[in-house]
């Protein structure tokens, strides 16, 4: 599904965020990355939505080559990738069944669509009754699982979930890990960025780890072991 075949990318500074980095995702996959902070996970994530370039090498969606793409194609991709971010970024003046009619509203989906997949969605992430709150009434865990329904309502074939843990607790982390474990499930890929060593070997995935913009280790079912 994803390739990435020997990305580089330098900045001006003369900063190698990536080097070389070769790694293939397949479908159905749940990826996580690790690495300290400046490793490059953020950079590599962010060359899947074409938000970065490579200096050098290509990045392929199916057979695709990201960067290649006209624009018109690429808003086609994006909305295959549905996305998750440590700070939620959720609209503050728009209850949760609103934030996620949003993300249907942007793909061009009906009304009736939009009715019908909102309380399904939200009873997914477990918040039927958190409907129609506004995310300065949720805990941040409630706020981050609204925006995990954001992000899965279109049915995209991949969730990017860029440190979605941060901000969050003990409690509310296993239960984000647990819904992303179980979208997994229901067959879309995950590819995973985070810090947190439990979550890490609470998940028997695959592993990623990077070091100075490079691949250091590749396991198959691996744990966190910076």
């Amino acid at each position: 599904m994803l390739y990435f075949d020997k990305v580089s990318k330098i900045y001006p500074d003369d900063c190698a965020a990536l080097s070389e980095v070769t790694l293939r995702v397949s479908p159905k996959e749940f990826v996580s990355i690790v690495g300290h902070s400046g490793a490059g996970k953020t950079t590599l994530l962010k060359m899947i939505l074409a938000e970065e370039r490579p200096t050098s090498g290509q990045v392929f969606f199916e057979s695709a080559d990201i960067h290649s793409l006209k624009k018109q194609e690429m808003n086609h991709l994006r909305r295959r990738i549905g996305t998750v971010f440590q700070d939620f970024r959720l609209l503050p003046n728009k209850t949760s069944y609103e934030n996620i009619a949003f993300a249907m509203e942007a793909s061009g989906r009906t009304d009736e669509e939009i009715e019908s997949d909102v309380p399904h969605v939200l009873e997914l992430v477990g918040l039927s009754k958190k409907i129609w709150s506004f995310p300065r009434e949720l805990s941040a865990g409630e706020k981050q699982r609204v925006a995990i329904a954001r992000a899965i309502i279109n049915q995209p074939d991949i969730i990017i979930a860029d440190e979605p843990t941060g901000n969050l607790d003990p409690i509310n982390t296993h239960e984000v890990v647990q819904i992303l474990k179980r979208i997994n499930d229901l067959g879309t890929t995950v590819i995973l960025t985070t810090h947190n060593k439990g979550v890490i070997d609470s998940l028997g995935r695959r592993v990623v780890t990077m070091e100075k913009g490079r691949i250091a280790r590749d396991d198959k079912e691996g744990r966190y072991s910076l």
